[in-house]
């Protein structure tokens, strides 16, 4: 892949062993990025954990304190609380790594969408992390310190507490992910914003579920995560509502830009300039700027279904004879052009037929340039 995706397009195709090479190489880098950022963090590691720590603390009989368990603890648990930040922070570039590595694969309009989505799921990650510790870390560990049976001893130990903290962590950082997934499932055809609101019922049940699964076993931590999920699907509807106005919209425009008739190139002093004209009439089914489909694109024909488009453009020649007979000449020099091509190809004038079907081209109508171009088509394959 080129290290400039914005001039690629996904009809520029390279070998299996490149793709994996520049993967080897962005995974690379993100393993250095993550390394350096742990780096940097690891001499404050036990300050880390002592704010991670804090919301528990707070929650903790006045008396107790945190323990551990293993004597390797006291080093290993900050350690490990430095790596898993340091991955945490590294999100933005991770996912840079990812976008450019698929982007000269997509279209012009996919990569005016992606870009929004990536910052945008970055950011309510992060919002969901936040949301975990200033809000649901409090509330939730004072309420399990408060239910502690009497003649028990509240000590958590730092292992098993940093288990528990990055594990809500992980899960507010992706409940928060509903709006980038409701607007993707639209984006995809998969469902649409008045579907979606029908199953609204359904949503809050599925987040109340989602919440009992992800969070400590107490009505509190349960709520805490399923009010925003919920919310967060309401917001998703309203910008999927959005997105499909201006899907729609772009639709409209390249519906009219496809009435617009397509005129044959002019032809040229040279031989390569008719076939570079040529190439861009015949040799591209899908536009990537617009993702439109030529309305003059060919689809191969038998040697039977020529025959009879042949067929058919006589006897509608015999038609237009009646009715416009100032057109008679240039009709009547096409069709023989096309009667010249078939005895030049039996003959094995492959040169001069090419000629010709780049001259009818040019001055034939819609069948008939449909016509040359299944024939040059069918010369090709045969060369």
């Amino acid at each position: 892949m080129s290290a400039n995706p914005s001039t690629e397009t996904p009809s520029q195709e390279q070998p299996l062993v490149a793709h994996l090479i520049e993967l080897r190489d962005r995974v690379l880098r993100m393993v250095l990025v993550v390394l350096a950022i742990f780096l940097v963090l690891f001499p404050f590691a036990n300050d880390l954990y002592t704010a991670i720590a804090g919301p528990m603390r707070e929650a903790l009989p006045v008396g107790s304190t945190m323990i551990s368990t293993k004597p390797i603890d006291p080093f290993l648990i900050p350690f490990k609380l430095s790596l898993q930040l340091a991955i945490f922070i590294s999100v933005p570039f991770i996912l840079y790594q990812f976008w450019a590595f698929v982007a000269p694969g997509l279209y012009k309009h996919e990569k005016r969408l992606v870009i929004p989505l990536l910052v945008s799921s970055t950011m309510l990650f992060y919002l969901g992390m936040a949301f975990a510790y200033f809000v649901v870390f409090p509330l939730v560990f004072t309420f399990l310190a408060s239910t502690a049976p009497e003649g028990v001893e509240v000590a958590t130990d730092m292992g098993s507490y940093l288990d528990f903290v990055m594990t809500l962590f992980f899960a507010f950082g992706v409940a928060f992910e509903v709006p980038i997934a409701t607007i993707i499932l639209v984006w995809m055809g998969i469902t649409t914003p008045e579907k979606l609101r029908q199953k609204r019922p359904y949503v809050i049940v599925g987040a109340f579920v989602v919440g009992m699964f992800l969070t400590p076993p107490d009505i509190i931590s349960q709520t805490l995560l399923a009010l925003p999920m919920w919310v967060l699907f309401e917001l998703g509807i309203i910008f999927s509502k959005g997105f499909v106005r201006k899907q729609e919209d772009e639709e409209e425009t390249d519906s009219d830009s496809s009435d617009t008739p397509v005129t044959a190139p002019a032809t040229a002093a040279t031989g390569s300039t008719v076939h570079e004209d040529l190439d861009e009439v015949v040799g591209r089914d899908i536009d990537p700027a617009s993702d439109y489909t030529d309305p003059d694109r060919f689809v191969p024909l038998t040697d039977e279904e020529m025959e009879e488009e042949l067929d058919a453009i006589e006897a509608e020649d015999d038609d237009d004879d009646e009715e416009f007979s100032e057109s008679e000449p240039e009709v009547d020099a096409v069709q023989a052009k096309l009667e010249a091509i078939q005895t030049l190809r039996k003959a094995g004038n492959v040169s001069e037929a090419r000629d010709l079907l780049y001259e009818i081209l040019e001055e034939g109508d819609e069948d008939q340039r449909k016509v040359a171009r299944n024939i040059l088509n069918q010369l090709d394959s045969d060369a």
